[in-house]
């Protein structure tokens, strides 16, 4: 790379960052007309959301300086919006936690916050916050930490039982050798979901990584008391991050909380990575049976768990 694109490539990311920080009003003197600089709605943000919190670790996670951290704590602290308390563990620290008053001065501001976003989505239509979404999401994943929790999980959407069933029919047919008759059953599966979809008790998660999907779970009445998890798959491209895992344990706990007794599920003897998954998960296997299916032989397998 030459020094005249790099020096070209850095202004353009110093462009878009004043361009954004305009568009979001942050260099107004108080964000979102409360009475907060940013920093300190910052501070309050993750007091906001910690059960409990050491100076230590907000000042590294925020890369602010001890010092001044301490000015904002203790005005924080003189104004009862946070109490503190020594920790257990090492007698020199205190643990910080939002109190009350400060879950109360943190509601408009929160609010404030979430208004001005979505005035700023609102002018757009449904592609271009998508696109806008997924570029954020491309920048916090190249320059963060590729992790679960940088993928986005969300409900199905108009044209997702499409991406399920030809990512499984490609995926499988590439991996171990099915014909196109597994891929007619997942489009017969997705069609019945969506025929027959009860949201109270049924559920689909779509995995997004950079705005596009590249995971999905299925979990699906099997009786009144039995869930069943179904069409589980991770795309080449996200694996690694724990999303199968991840989204394992976003059915047990759906299941749980519809009702659910237990959860059952089928897979392949084959299919080593998924079936590790549900062990960890705390499913047991408690039948095989043998059959030609998808153009090869295999071992079907049952596992269940309680809920």
């Amino acid at each position: 790379m030459t020094t005249d694109l790099f020096e070209q490539r850095i202004a353009a990311v110093r462009r878009f960052s004043r361009f954004y920080t305009r568009q979001l009003g942050l260099l107004q003197e108080s964000l979102v007309h409360t009475r907060f600089s940013l920093t300190e709605a910052r501070v309050l943000y993750e007091l906001a959301h910690r059960e409990q919190v050491t100076a230590s670790a907000l000042a590294a996670d925020l890369d602010l300086d001890h010092g001044y951290l301490s000015r904002i704590l203790r005005r924080f602290g003189e104004e009862g919006l946070l109490k503190k308390a020594r920790a257990p563990a090492d007698g020199r620290q205190s643990l910080l936690t939002i109190t009350a008053k400060g879950r109360k001065a943190f509601a408009p501001l929160n609010k404030g916050s979430h208004d001005q976003v979505a005035e700023l989505l609102g002018g757009l239509n449904e592609p271009e916050q998508a696109r806008v979404v997924g570029a954020m999401a491309t920048v916090e994943a190249i320059l963060g930490d590729r992790s679960p929790q940088g993928v986005l999980l969300r409900p199905h959407r108009p044209g997702d039982m499409g991406w399920v069933t030809s990512a499984h029919g490609a995926l499988y047919a590439g991996e171990y050798g099915w014909d196109i008759s597994f891929e007619a059953l997942v489009a017969k599966i997705a069609a019945e979901f969506i025929e027959n979809f009860n949201p109270a008790r049924e559920h689909c998660w779509i995995a997004e990584l950079d705005g596009s999907p590249v995971g999905s779970v299925f979990v699906v009445r099997k009786t009144d008391a039995i869930a069943k998890l179904r069409l589980l798959i991770v795309d080449r491209q996200a694996r690694g991050l724990g999303l199968g895992k991840r989204l394992v344990e976003e059915c047990l706990r759906f299941a749980k909380g519809a009702g659910y007794s237990s959860m059952t599920l089928w897979t392949q003897s084959c299919l080593t990575a998924a079936r590790g998954i549900y062990q960890r998960a705390g499913f047991k296997l408690v039948a095989e049976e043998p059959h030609h299916s998808f153009g090869v032989d295999l071992i079907g397998e049952t596992w269940e768990r309680d809920l």
